[in-house]
């Protein structure tokens, strides 16, 4: 029995490089036929991109494009348009990640979609919100990030790196994926109690915004009081009009703070420098009193700079200093153990390489291997981020450059001298120079 969620779903991809494609192999892991379209002959940008070897596919293409199938299509030609309008009559969704005016100018808008099949889901991302004054810019992941608060409010907050910074994590890209596959599943939900299709719209910016929802609250609390209590500024530098960075805190109203350890060895190297953990005292009395225990910092129970949660808040700097005098001697695993055991939240500072040898992430969900054949074997990536009692993704390989346009265009109703006619006439294949 085929417990996929999506089994039966149709999905017409015209998505590339990264936000449009993490959001349609999530929904090819969730059982649907997703039919990616790819230019003949250059197929999607990240199949040359940072490849690691210049005969095969990126990593950068396998890792957002498993379980697809390839339709090698020029859209723009009118054979082209005939076969991509045949695709989307007997569609569920239609996803597009062009630059905006690309697919109007295609003739595939949203309004013609709808003309064509009132029961498609049209989801489609763009940079801003349709109400935003930069509406009309091409934007790329850290346009995203610098535009919604991502970069204002990330990075040190004094000295030479004094400056705005995009995030580690793909906000403006994967994040922007999920949250369009958010609206799709949502806009399924829907389909089935009207029969209508809708028009699914998600902007990179707020996505990004979506996960920078604490800072606008920070900016309320700062225009409210003129200082934020939870800053390392506070509360000895002035604060501006806007929402500080704010170095390695938290984020909330708890202490937290990365504190530096001696490496461990192994992954864990002064010259790749992760060897840091990251500590939180929270504000309770109780669990304040425990970390003090764990570290062997009771004086500070009978303290008033810091045996409640406001004084400590005014004496971070001086908490910061002997935490980090305390870890220093230890590893970040001797530090997380310390700790862990008191019940102290605490967790070591991961690189790529420490989380991808770790074996017990190769659950069938947080990280898996996928078995790609030729030259490339085996390679990994990120999973399905959350579980289903009752359904397991199956992780298959990323198909070849057009490698299943004949099939689909046979399942089209298509003709074998109709499908040769369409890569002779560079329909679905590169026209051959003269």
């Amino acid at each position: 029995m085929n417990t996929a969620p999506l089994q039966g779903v149709k999905v017409v991809d015209f998505t590339e490089v990264q936000s449009g494609p993490s959001c349609t192999q999530m929904l090819a892991w969730l059982g649907a036929e997703v039919i990616k379209i790819e230019r003949p002959g250059v197929g999607d940008a990240t199949r040359k991109e940072l490849q690691f070897d210049p005969d095969e596919p990126s990593y950068y293409f396998l890792q957002l494009n498993s379980d697809k199938k390839s339709l090698a299509l020029d859209a723009k030609t009118p054979d082209g348009k005939e076969i991509l309008t045949r695709l989307i009559k007997e569609c569920d969704i239609f996803v597009e990640n062009l630059h905006p005016g690309a697919m109007d100018k295609l003739g595939f808008s949203w309004e013609a979609v709808h003309a064509l099949n009132p029961r498609c889901i049209y989801g489609t991302i763009k940079g801003f919100p349709l109400s935003s004054q930069y509406k009309n810019l091409k934007a790329y992941e850290p346009v995203a990030q610098v535009t919604a608060l991502g970069a204002s409010t990330t990075g040190w907050f004094s000295g030479e790196y004094n400056i705005p910074t995009q995030s580690g994590a793909a906000l403006g890209d994967s994040n922007t994926g999920m949250h369009l596959l958010i609206g799709l599943l949502a806009a399924l939900c829907r389909r089935e109690k009207t029969g209508e299709g809708s028009y699914v719209y998600q902007s990179m910016h707020n996505a990004c915004l979506n996960l920078c929802r604490i800072k606008t609250r920070d900016q309320m609390t700062l225009d409210r009081i003129g200082y934020l209590t939870q800053f390392p500024q506070y509360p000895d530098q002035k604060f501006g009009d806007c929402v500080p960075r704010a170095g390695n805190m938290e984020g909330s109203g708890v202490l937290g703070w990365t504190y530096k350890c001696k490496p461990a060895g192994g992954y864990d190297t002064a010259e790749d420098g992760n060897n840091y953990v990251y500590i939180i005292l929270q504000r309770g009395a109780k669990d304040f009193e425990a970390a003090c225990k764990a570290m062997g910092f009771e004086d500070w129970l009978t303290n008033s700079d810091f045996n409640t949660a406001d004084a400590r808040d005014r004496h971070k700097h001086a908490i910061y200093e002997r935490i980090g005098a305390w870890t220093a001697d230890k590893t970040k695993f001797e530090v997380v153990k310390i700790l862990g055991e008191a019940g102290v939240p605490v967790g070591p500072v991961l690189s790529t390489k420490e989380v991808m040898t770790d074996q017990t992430l190769y659950d069938g969900n947080t990280l898996v291997k996928i078995q790609q054949g030729g030259k490339i074997g085996e390679f990994v990536t990120v999973g399905c981020p959350f579980t289903i009692s009752n359904y397991q993704p199956v992780y298959g390989p990323c198909p070849e450059l057009g490698g299943n346009t004949g099939e689909i265009l046979k399942s089209l109703g298509y003709t074998d001298k109709q499908i040769q006619q369409f890569a002779a006439n560079g329909t679905t294949a590169p026209l051959k120079k003269a």
